[in-house]
């Protein structure tokens, strides 16, 4: 029997044998059966034989499926002259890394990063923020109100109420988060992300603003930059400017919106206007984004073609 199953080389005459062996109505299952008759010397013997059977069918069909694999390897050798399968790297998402670059500047400047609730209440989002009643932010179709009354985070102004309150002054911090607003064509999303930077202490002027949104921009754009400054209109600034950048072609750009924090807002975090004075800042990191890898569309962002961004290099 073991010579016979050495000789065998292929699975279907193996699997036949051992059928025959040991199957319902094989050899080696007759004599089993009869194992009660036998002595002790006998018993022993049988048992032995039986488990030497077994193992080296199974030892025989083991070198079968290698002499199987190995054929089916000759007809399939590696030819070193073939262009290896190109690698498939994965990058930092564009926005993101925006984002940290951003944050980096501001930390260097002495600013810590500070974030907040995405549903906010109120008065965090427009009372202490000095936004009256009749305010269009307060409209319900340009913001996205709960039914609680609470709303989507419409600025993250919000969150430099909540670090006043929880810290004081001196204070210097920058917010980041989404915001929602009820906007989407080429430059706006209803969802956004947003950055805005917060300086209170004492004898800040609106020197002190307009030297740090230079030397920002100047940082992150990698080139002095010149920036335009346009009076407006916030209800928690004054006096309130938006402020521009002077780009490649000659145009100027819209980057966001800034001024001198409003005494009522420094009164609504306790602080006393008459002693303290501080200037803030917000802008979309999206748009910075945008304008730093030449897009004219912002909702390329978020359509998730990773085709797109393999080949945009980011």
């Amino acid at each position: 029997m073991q010579e016979q199953i050495k000789k065998i080389d292929n699975l279907e005459e193996l699997q036949a044998l051992y059928t025959a062996t040991f199957g319902k109505n094989g050899t080696m299952t007759a004599r089993l059966k009869q194992m009660k008759d036998l002595d002790n010397d006998a018993r022993a013997a049988l048992n032995r034989e039986n488990t030497e059977l077994r193992e080296l069918f199974k030892s025989r069909q083991t070198e079968i499926e290698n002499d199987v694999m190995m054929a089916a390897l000759k007809g399939e050798m590696l030819d070193p002259s073939l262009n290896p399968m190109p690698e498939n790297r994965g990058t930092i998402h564009p926005l993101t890394q925006a984002l940290y670059e951003l944050s980096s500047i501001l930390e260097s400047f002495g600013f810590t990063v500070w974030t907040g609730p995405e549903v906010e209440d109120d008065w965090h989002n427009f009372t202490a923020l000095n936004t009256p009643k009749h305010h269009p932010a307060r409209d319900m179709q340009d913001s996205f109100f709960l039914e609680n009354g609470n709303v989507m985070r419409t600025q993250t102004s919000a969150i430099q109420i909540r670090a006043m309150e929880k810290v004081g002054v001196p204070i210097k911090v920058f917010a980041i988060g989404s915001t929602y607003r009820k906007e989407l064509d080429a430059t706006h999303t209803c969802m956004f992300g947003q950055m805005e930077g917060l300086y209170v202490d004492k004898n800040i002027t609106m020197v002190d603003l307009i030297g740090t949104l230079r030397a920002l921009l100047s940082r992150f754009f990698n080139r002095d930059i010149e920036i335009r400054i346009r009076p407006s209109y916030f209800p928690f600034t004054e006096p309130s400017i938006e402020f521009d950048m002077k780009w490649d072609n000659g145009k100027w750009l819209e980057l966001g919106g800034a001024g001198m924090v409003h005494p009522n807002v420094l009164k609504n975090c306790n602080i006393d206007p008459n002693e303290y004075q501080g200037f803030a800042f917000g802008f979309g990191w999206d748009r910075m984004a945008m304008l730093k890898y030449g897009l004219d569309d912002l909702r390329k962002f978020y359509d998730g073609d990773v085709r797109w961004l393999k080949n945009s290099g980011f």
